[in-house]
């Protein structure tokens, strides 16, 4: 296994832990193909669906949607795919958006209503039957979602659904959720690409779908992106047994904020119990697209790879400029990887008018980015030139010395959704009395210095090093000590005069010593590379490169 491979087998086992993914359910995609709207969705939605499918099939690590169903309502029902594991199926897959594809664009449909719900039953049914006569794989939910696909009015669609399915048997469902395609909006007033709304509540209220089955209506806007970004809200964890994140706050002198602990009935900390959620997909789960996201962990994690001029210097990495983004408009959480500092080169092969120009140069363009507050977006070239590389992009930040500042900034693919919503009202008065008081009584430093923060790695390095060191057998702690001359004793089965020669062929490379007076002790004989003698001070002159280098034993 080569060194990046390694490496992306480490990285794909910290993006993903053990613990992450095994909750994750089974979906149903019902998609509502039935004239006249068909026409005008077919393309983005195929389009939409098949740019998903691409990348839900290739992820490493756990199985983030471990089973598929579609359905699609046309004239009549019809189940394009049955339930399917996603990771490496493609080509099943992609066999399904041929057959999508290929549905009637015109016809008349009839009860509409009726084919939804029975797509639903079908689905539960289709879903009960896997889960009895096939073994599971990597996941453990026995529960299923479904979504509905439609550009009719959301909430009649999901009204119909309420309806139809109050008496049916619905333990394995445990969401709903219409989606309702939006069409002909223009760029000024439309809506958000990802909403979602509450289904209105009526005086049948109480006859809704059977307790714990939720409902929900998302509205979703009739474009490419926002179809993908829709369908990739199934790649979040979706287990919610318990909070992820623990925030602990120093303790608030209110009333309110101060707990006692039960275990020494003193004021406890002020705890915020959170939850996480990835903003982007990492590149490390596409293993098959190492250009993708390239690493900036290191210089050579940053250097192209170049396996025909393995002897030679490999060329310099080309990053092209393709926009400039003002600072203030560049949210922190599309970047993400390890900053890397670019400064002008002081190689000594360039002529010194060049790199005086060039300085200057360099100089110039960090002094117009801070000035304006400015970033600038650069995209790898690829040195492949073939329709199917892979580009990645940065983002460079200037600031106040003579460098700048690489950072790996996410594309389309890898982007999660990620709808929070934006609170317009004041928090109440007690807590934030209580927030106020805990993080009064915290240390406030105008200037961050990280060297002032120890992380304990010296101590952790020193344990695991001599730890390792004892678990190692006693011939291999040895290994990397010179040896006595003449402690190395003949094969087995060699003759005696093989012995004879390979004596003398060890006293042929020993340097002869000097006469020694009787009142100093000898000192440790030295092997040479040659048989050529020498005098002792001879070790300790610095002609190296006439000499063939020494070996002391």
């Amino acid at each position: 296994m080569s060194a990046r491979n390694r490496s992306c087998s480490s990285s794909i086992l910290q993006a993903c832990s053990s613990s992450s993914f095994t909750r994750q359910p089974s979906r149903v995609l019902i998609v509502d193909a039935s004239p006249p709207w068909w026409s005008e969705t077919c393309t983005i939605l195929c389009q939409a669906i098949e740019n998903f499918f691409f990348l839900a099939s290739s992820l490493a690590g756990p199985a983030r949607l471990p089973l598929l169903s579609v359905f699609a309502i046309s004239v009549q029902l019809e189940c394009l795919l049955p339930f399917v594991q996603v990771k490496g199926n493609l080509t099943r897959l992609l066999s399904c958006i041929e057959e999508l594809r290929s549905l009637p664009q015109e016809g008349c449909i009839r009860q509409r209503g009726a084919l939804l719900k029975q797509a639903v039953l079908d689905s539960l049914q289709q879903f009960k039957q896997y889960m009895c006569h096939t073994a599971h794989g990597d996941f453990n939910s026995n529960c299923v979602e479904v979504t509905v696909l439609t550009c009719q009015q959301g909430q009649t669609v999901l009204r119909q659904l309420e309806q139809g399915l109050k008496n049916s048997d619905l333990i394995s469902l445990r969401r709903l959720l219409v989606v309702h395609i939006t069409l002909q909006q223009s760029l000024s007033d439309r809506s958000p690409a990802c909403s979602f709304e509450t289904p209105s509540s009526e005086d049948d209220h109480e006859e809704s779908l059977m307790l714990g089955t939720e409902m929900d209506l998302q509205l979703v806007e009739g474009t490419v992106v926002a179809l993908e970004n829709s369908l990739k809200m199934w790649l979040h964890d979706q287990g919610g047994d318990r909070e992820h994140l623990h925030l602990l706050l120093p303790t608030s002198l209110t009333s309110q904020g101060s707990t006692p602990h039960p275990a020494n009935n003193r004021p406890s900390p002020v705890c915020l119990k959170c939850d996480m959620q990835e903003r982007l997909l990492s590149p490390a789960l596409l293993p098959s697209t190492p250009d993708l996201g390239v690493k900036t962990e290191s210089m050579q994690d940053f250097q192209p790879l170049n396996k025909s001029l393995a002897n030679q210097n490999p060329s310099p990495q080309c990053l092209r400029v393709v926009k400039v983004l003002h600072a203030g408009g560049v949210c922190q959480s599309v970047l993400y990887g390890l900053p890397l500092i670019i400064r002008p080169t002081s190689c000594w092969q360039l002529d010194w008018d060049e790199m005086e120009t060039n300085q200057q140069t360099f100089h110039a363009l960090c002094h117009i980015l801070k000035t304006r507050d400015w970033f600038l977006l650069v995209r790898s070239e690829s040195g492949s030139g073939s329709g199917s590389a892979v580009f990645s992009y940065y983002i460079l930040q200037s600031s106040g010395s003579l460098s700048l500042l690489l950072k790996p900034v996410l594309t389309r693919e890898l982007a999660l959704p990620c709808c929070l919503p934006v609170s317009v009202e004041e928090p109440p008065l007690p807590a934030l009395a209580t927030v106020e008081s805990s993080l009064d009584q915290l240390e406030k430093d105008p200037v961050f210095n990280p060297l002032c923060l120890d992380s304990n790695l010296y101590p952790h390095l020193r344990i695991r090093g001599l730890l390792t060191r004892s678990s190692q057998p006693f011939g291999a702690q040895g290994q990397g000590r010179g040896h006595r001359r003449g402690t190395s004793r003949p094969p087995e089965g060699s003759t005696q005069r093989q012995v004879r020669q390979s004596q003398s062929r060890v006293r042929a490379t020993v340097a002869p010593l000097p006469s020694i007076p009787s009142n100093k002790m000898p000192r440790r004989l030295l092997t040479l590379s040659h048989s050529r003698p020498c005098a002792p001070a001879f070790f300790f002159q610095d002609n190296y490169g006439e000499e063939d280098p020494l070996m002391i034993q």
